[in-house]
């Protein structure tokens, strides 16, 4: 039988992978040189997508890296001179700050209880802090940093950079990269991909301060992908090593797909889809859920505890196609993690609910 990946990631493929991985067989892309015309056409192509999808503007590069989480150590090496500041939520804001303290960096953290989120008027950021770090949204707890939130954040520290982890809700949440300096996501999330590539976007700031920093001599930005090496290679739409180049391909391609529905369409069935399991778990007896206030609950990952054990309402799920993440970490056993990404339908989504009723 089929199954309907409701996973947080990997998660669903979008239908669309299958065709694309096809051509992209078809066309030998996984054989090309990444220092050939092709490939650098590929890398425009999926730039352009993505600027569109996500309205980048030009004073940003994209570039790609092995995974989301290369990106916390490449950004802490290459925009952090002393201290950073992270609020932390979840598993992943906190793997992030534990970074930080690996590279000997001073962290300052801000950290609320699982399942619990920030406004803007709440966080007071350290005087030396250089770098913000912020989830949009907590995989882990299924909980989210409204936009709006994170840009008044900005505009209250506007010296300071601010960096946003979108890997879970990447193309959903609409930030203003006129004020968010860096954000970086991983495709096997709402992109509908097989794990194994990540994005970072950073701004000429964040470039600026790498190229200041690789001036000390008592400093390090690392030795692997740094951000002035990324640049340089980036202006001829060119990697420092080889890439992904089949990945980079089918991210485009989905991009575009993305791009030809509409990101507000994208972003209003999202809605519909979470306002659906909301509402669903607000008036059942056996699920609640697990983010309280409303204005913080997540509209890609959504939380629900469970009144009976959860692995038995994922075996009955998984009976009938249905995949459901478990609860994350000591949650594993009480909680459900239902992913609301665009390879998903609102029918589909409907047939999980009436699962879940029965």
């Amino acid at each position: 039988m089929k199954q309907t990946y409701f996973t947080p990631g990997p998660a669903e493929l979008y239908p669309t992978l299958y065709k694309h991985l096809q051509t992209a067989m078809d066309e030998q892309i996984g054989s090309i040189s990444h220092r050939s015309q092709k490939f650098r056409d590929i890398y425009r192509f999926t730039d352009t997508q993505l600027r569109t999808l996500l309205n980048i503007p030009d004073t940003h590069g994209i570039f790609f890296t092995g995974s989301a989480s290369e990106v916390w150590e490449r950004i802490l090496f290459n925009c952090v001179e002393h201290e950073s500041f992270h609020l932390v939520n979840g598993s992943f804001s906190k793997k992030f700050y534990d970074y930080a303290n690996a590279l000997h960096k001073y962290a300052h953290v801000f950290e609320k209880p699982f399942g619990e989120g920030f406004d803007y008027t709440e966080v007071d950021v350290p005087e030396y802090a250089e770098l913000i770090c912020v989830t949009h949204n907590e995989t882990s707890s299924g909980v989210q940093m409204r936009p709006t939130e994170i840009h008044k954040l900005k505009r209250k520290y506007a010296k300071k950079l601010v960096v946003v982890d979108m890997v879970s809700s990447a193309p959903y949440p609409d930030l203003d990269f006129a004020l968010v300096d860096s954000a970086f996501f991983s495709v096997q999330k709402a992109f509908g991909m097989p794990a194994g590539l990540g994005v970072w976007i950073a701004s000429q700031t964040c470039l600026e301060k790498a190229e200041r920093l690789q001036k000390y001599d008592n400093l390090t930005v690392g030795a692997h992908h740094t951000l002035p090496t990324l640049w340089s290679h980036y202006k001829t739409f060119e990697t420092p090593a080889t890439p992904n180049v089949l990945f980079i391909y089918l991210l485009g391609k989905i991009a575009e797909d993305f791009n030809k529905i509409g990101i507000d369409t994208i972003r209003k069935q999202t809605d519909e889809k979470a306002r659906m399991l909301y509402k669903f778990l607000d008036a059942s007896d056996d699920y609640t859920p697990f983010v309280k206030q409303e204005r913080h609950r997540s509209q890609t990952v959504v939380v629900a505890t469970t009144k009976e054990p959860s692995t038995e309402v994922i075996a009955s799920a998984k009976q009938a196609g249905m995949i459901i993440g478990t609860g994350y970490g000591k949650f594993k056993e009480s909680q459900i993690r239902i992913a609301n990404f665009p390879a998903v339908s609102i029918e589909q989504v409907d047939l999980l609910i009436n699962q879940l009723q029965k």
